[in-house]
This record gives C-alpha cells, sequence and structure tokens, in this order.
C-alpha cells in the first residue's frame, strides 16, 4: 500500500476510490486527480492487465493535458479490469455498475478510452447522465468517427516538423497501435503527402518500404481482421515496429511500449505519441540525447479531450474541430520553442506550461482546496 505515496504531490491526487462488486465480477479503480480548474474529464479503461498505478499515471497525464489544452476541466481516470472483448451484456452490466457506484462523485466525468466507445458512454449517460463522447443520436460528437484524437496527432506534426530537417510529403510513417486514434492518424497524414510504411496491433506487424494502402487497411481493420491479414505487406510479430527504419513513429496502444529496453532499435527522427504514457521517462531521455524530436502524450492527443470538452459545453462539430487545431498547433510550438530556447526536453517544457496553468488555478480556488 505504500507504494500507492510515491504517487501523490502537491498537485494531487484529490481521491482515490476503488471499486469491487464481486456479485457482478466488478474491480476497478477511479482516480481523481486534481480538480481546480473544474471537474476532472477522464477515460475510462478496460484491460485485464490494468493497475492502480496506471490509473495513477494515466490520471495526472489527464491533469496536464486538460490544463495544457487550456480546457476548464481537471484530470482524473477510471479502470475496470476485464477483457474488453467479454460478450456484451457481461460487458454492460459492468460499466453500468460502476456508473452506478461513482454517482456521487460530481468531481468526475466518464469518456471513453482503450477497450470502451461511445456506445459504453450511453450506459454511462443512462445511470447517472454524467459522460461525454456519445454518439451522435444522442446529442454526441462521436470523436472516434470524426477522429478527433487523430486530427489533433496530424496538426501537432505539421507544427513539429518546422523543427526537423524533412517535411510532410513522402515522410515515411509507422503507427504501433492501429485503432481508432493510429487508423486516423494515418488517414490525415497520408492524405497531407505522407507515407504509412507500418502498422501494428496486438497481433503483428505488417510493413512495406513502399507504402501500405491506408484505405484497404482501415477496412480491413474495420471488419475485424488483424493488420496481419493484409496482402499488400509483410507480416512479422507485434514488437517489431519498433525497430522499423522511419521517419515519424507513432505509437498509439498501451503505457510503456518503448522503454529502456528497447528503445535502442528505434530507428526514426520524430516520436509524437498518440496514446498517453507510452514512453518510459527513460526511454524518452534515450531518444532526446539521440537528437530525436518526441512530443509528449498530453500535448499530442488532446484532441480527443478537447472534443470531449466542447461536446459537454454543446459546441458544434465544426466549431470543435476548429477549436482542436487552434490549440494543438499553438500548444506545440509553445512547448517546442520554450524547449530549444532553454535547452530543456519537450516534455519539461509542456509540463512547465501545465504546472504554471495549473498552479495559477489552483491559487485562485477557496482555501487552496484542491
Amino acid at each position: 500500500m505504500e507504494e500507492i505515496y510515491k504517487f501523490y504531490d502537491e498537485l494531487g491526487p484529490l481521491k482515490v476510490i476503488h471499486i469491487h462488486q464481486p456479485s457482478v465480477g466488478l474491480k476497478a479503480v477511479l482516480v481523481v486527480d486534481n480538480v481546480a480548474r473544474g471537474p476532472s474529464i477522464g477515460g475510462l479503461r478496460m484491460a485485464p492487465d490494468v493497475s492502480t498505478e496506471e490509473c495513477f499515471r494515466l490520471a495526472r497525464a489527464m491533469t496536464f493535458k486538460n490544463a495544457a489544452a487550456g480546457i476548464p476541466h481537471g484530470g482524473g481516470k477510471s479502470v475496470i479490469y476485464g477483457d474488453p472483448k467479454m460478450p456484451q451484456k457481461q460487458k454492460e452490466k459492468l460499466i453500468r455498475t460502476l456508473a452506478r457506484a461513482l454517482e456521487g462523485e460530481t468531481h468526475y466525468i466518464f469518456g471513453p478510452d482503450m477497450g470502451t466507445n461511445e456506445e459504453c458512454m450511453a450506459w454511462v449517460k443512462d445511470e447517472i447522465n454524467r459522460s461525454v463522447g456519445l454518439p451522435r443520436e444522442i446529442g454526441g460528437i462521436p470523436l472516434d468517427e470524426i477522429g478527433a484524437t487523430g486530427f489533433g496527432i496530424y496538426h501537432a506534426i505539421d507544427v513539429a516538423l518546422a523543427f526537423c530537417d524533412f517535411d510532410i510529403h513522402g515522410a515515411r510513417v509507422a503507427v504501433q497501435g492501429f485503432g481508432a486514434v493510429g487508423m486516423n492518424a494515418a488517414r490525415f497524414l497520408t492524405e497531407k503527402g505522407a507515407k504509412l510504411i507500418a502498422a501494428a496491433d496486438s497481433h503483428g506487424t505488417i510493413h512495406n518500404p513502399n507504402g501500405l494502402n491506408v484505405t484497404e487497411l482501415i477496412r480491413l481493420k474495420e471488419e475485424g481482421n488483424s493488420v496481419v491479414k493484409f496482402k499488400g505487406g509483410k507480416a512479422s510479430d507485434r514488437d517489431a515496429i519498433i525497430g522499423i527504419e522511419c521517419d515519424i513513429w507513432i505509437p498509439a496502444a498501451r503505457p510503456d511500449v518503448v522503454n529502456d529496453d528497447n528503445v535502442h532499435k528505434m530507428n526514426t527522427r520524430l516520436v509524437v505519441q498518440g496514446a498517453n504514457i507510452p514512453l518510459t521517462s527513460g526511454a524518452e531521455k534515450y531518444l532526446y540525447d539521440k537528437n530525436v524530436l518526441c512530443i509528449p502524450d498530453f500535448i499530442a492527443n488532446a484532441g480527443g479531450v478537447i472534443c470531449a470538452a466542447m461536446e459537454y459545453k454543446g459546441m458544434s462539430e465544426t466549431a470543435t474541430l476548429q477549436v482542436i487545431e487552434e490549440k494543438l498547433r499553438r500548444n506545440t510550438a509553445l512547448i517546442l520553442e520554450e524547449s530549444v530556447n532553454k535547452g530543456i526536453m519537450p516534455r519539461k517544457a509542456a509540463e512547465n506550461m501545465a504546472r504554471r496553468r495549473l498552479e495559477k488555478a489552483m491559487r485562485l480556488r477557496r482555501l487552496n482546496l484542491f
């Protein structure tokens, strides 16, 4: 238990709640990290190997992400231990039970994350009327359908390229985690002239140095197949994606996929983090020392939570995409300029910016309670 307290600091967490409902097989954790800027927004993640530590780290990433994005929300996260591919009825029962258990926790607003989607958020809304990332039919802006996170990643890359020695046309892209975020990032980038040469999911990697047909690859995934079933490339194991030579590498899956043990295999010039906490701090430092530019997760993948916040305010889809573009481009430029001017890692520059905004908000709160 003492290990948990290593995550506590002057920013949070405000609350850590463990939920256990044996009658339905529910085991879950909620971390509300910081609410100085407003009630926290953070996704509900479902996976067999989630942990309290992962929830802590993801909640803090959301605190920084929401502060950096300049939206009036704090950071939180919830996780359910379980296989997201379980029967639909069982999954629905778990999520509805969790929502009811957290009905009184008004500091937290549910959103979709790995293993959950807009239908899951509709169940939460039905139970407690406190979720974002909803289906269009009940007033939501379906962020995966419009590709909100991938759209933001494209704009972060477009700005970051001004700090690199190559441009988007012909740039070789590898995507680790070819799900909703990775697919849309690949789509937006290739529409602007980039070339997807490799993609990976939980079953393996597909690679073609001459380029993969993104439209066909997305169709294959949407039909429920792995990328390794794609006929236009060479299939290999899922970790092979780490060592493929490319210009832009986008991790869009699980935490810590690049770590001290495998970071030396990377052969890229720009890493743009589509997933939350996909690189360990040691791996990120190694790449920085090798002059590989890394755009931190809570800067690059903020499109999804910006979309959620705009949905919560009743904004239109068109206005939401405009806000995502403006915020992602401005924040990416700000942190890279500070990184260059001060000789610090982009993550440090991003954390500095987020902390400045958080600390000012905390000073304005009554008795600094939050």
